[in-house]
């Protein structure tokens, strides 16, 4: 059977194939980044101008919480993928892939159907968009699956196309969803596109997600996927619980002001949620070539994140608030009050995620939870306790505050586990 990773990925390459084949992946990985930050940015902007403030905050609510469901699925389905069944024969690759998209489509189908009878229930405005979150859900997770699966297997090219699928069967979709008028339409049409790109991932592998085997892969990897289910859920179940504080704080139109400010953002808050798709995969190949590099691999990958951002974030206080205003509409005003904060938000988890990616690679599973429970914490008290006291701009102010403080312990965990893997690694130390 052969081998998923290539000829330059072995230690007996050439120094410099092994660093051209980590360039295309790379390569690779940002350009399905770019394809994903693109698709969210539009859906974002085309539905804040179609629907205003206050129905933008409805969606947005849905939003938030897809991302929760999100984080779990990850963590129990497609984090242990990555993080085991990177660089590993093909036939190892496509067993794992096989057991782990049948775990995130049985995941979305079990959460769905609770989001469809909450969203029957609630009624009102916020209902009809809870209901329809709940009969998406199963493509969108599973879509976010093949991405996962295509680049622990090094092929971050069919990720990307996946990713373009979405974004082409998004421009009817959303078409006809703006026609209806209701946040409802967007949440099918921007749902409906992913179960498009999902199916076409079936073709991509040639792999059917097994549905019977998602208990058995489960059981198989729980000491990560538990941990990881909890760390994942923590970091969006903090940013969900900050939405629907602020929400009740400062009303809905806050929780659409606040979208506004990460969509503004552009690619960089895209990237950072989906980081572990490129750069876990890339740093447990980095630990099996050379672990004494780990640490910079993180650091430069952390570093050039940061600055990236806050390169952005000083190009956004110079856009006129015309074509602010002609991007976002009525959201702008608000939004552009918290361009600084939101800025200095990402930059800090920019830096933190560079250590973040090294702890997944080490398997330090344990540490990267108490790391992620800290920052989850201050996440939500910073963004709550901000919101008490100055509305919308003082929770995005205390989420910055938070989000920078965090990076440090995320960093000072990466300095621990690299020290107990080399530990771990003596054989003297091992046996005795």
């Amino acid at each position: 059977m052969t081998p998923v990773t290539t000829e330059e990925e072995k230690t007996t390459a050439p120094a410099g194939s092994a660093r051209r084949a980590v360039v295309g992946r790379l390569s690779w990985g940002l350009a399905d980044q770019a394809a994903s930050s693109m698709s969210n940015f539009a859906v974002g902007v085309y539905v804040a101008r179609s629907l205003g403030p206050t129905a933008f905050g409805v969606f947005s609510l849905a939003w938030v919480t897809y991302g929760v469901v999100l984080g779990a699925s990850r963590g129990l389905a497609t984090d242990p993928l990555v993080v085991r069944f990177s660089a590993v024969p093909e036939a190892s690759w496509r067993a794992a892939v096989a057991r782990s998209s049948g775990a995130a489509l049985g995941l979305g189908a079990a959460v769905g159907a609770v989001c469809l009878l909450v969203g029957l229930a609630l009624g009102g405005s916020v209902g009809p968009a809870f209901a329809c979150l709940g009969v998406v859900l199963p493509g969108l997770l599973l879509q976010d699956a093949w991405r996962f699966a295509f680049f622990a297997a090094g092929a971050g090219k069919k990720a990307f196309l996946n990713d373009l699928v979405w974004g082409v069967a998004l421009v009817p979709a959303m078409v006809v969803a703006a026609r209806m008028g209701s946040v409802a339409a967007f949440v099918l049409a921007w749902g409906g596109s992913a179960a498009v790109a999902a199916g076409y991932g079936s073709l991509q592998s040639g792999i059917r997600p097994r549905l019977a085997q998602a208990r058995g892969w489960l059981r198989e990897q729980r000491d990560l996927g538990y941990r990881y289910l909890v760390e994942n859920s923590s970091l969006s179940g903090a940013g969900q619980l900050r939405a629907y504080g602020l929400g009740a704080i400062a009303g809905v139109g806050a929780v659409g002001a606040v979208r506004g400010a990460e969509l503004l953002q552009g690619p960089f808050l895209a990237l950072l949620m989906g980081l572990s798709l490129v750069t876990v995969a890339e740093a447990a190949r980095v630990l099996r070539r050379a672990p004494d590099r780990l640490g910079r691999f993180c650091l430069l990958l952390g570093g050039g994140q940061a600055v990236a951002a806050l390169l952005w974030g000083a190009a956004l206080l110079l856009v006129p608030d015309g074509l602010g205003e002609l991007v976002l509409g009525g959201v702008w005003h608000s939004a552009s009050e918290l361009i600084v904060p939101a800025t200095l938000s990402v930059a800090g988890a920019g830096l933190g995620t560079g250590a973040a990616a090294g702890l997944r690679a080490l398997g330090a599973a344990r540490r990267s939870l108490r790391a992620q429970l800290f920052a989850s914490v201050c996440y939500a008290g910073g963004g709550l306790g901000g919101a008490a006291v100055a509305g919308t701009v003082g929770s995005a102010w205390g989420v910055a505050a938070a989000t920078v403080g965090s990076s440090a312990v995320w960093w000072l965990h990466l300095r621990a586990g690299r020290r107990e893997h080399h530990v771990n690694s003596i054989p003297e130390v091992r046996t005795s």
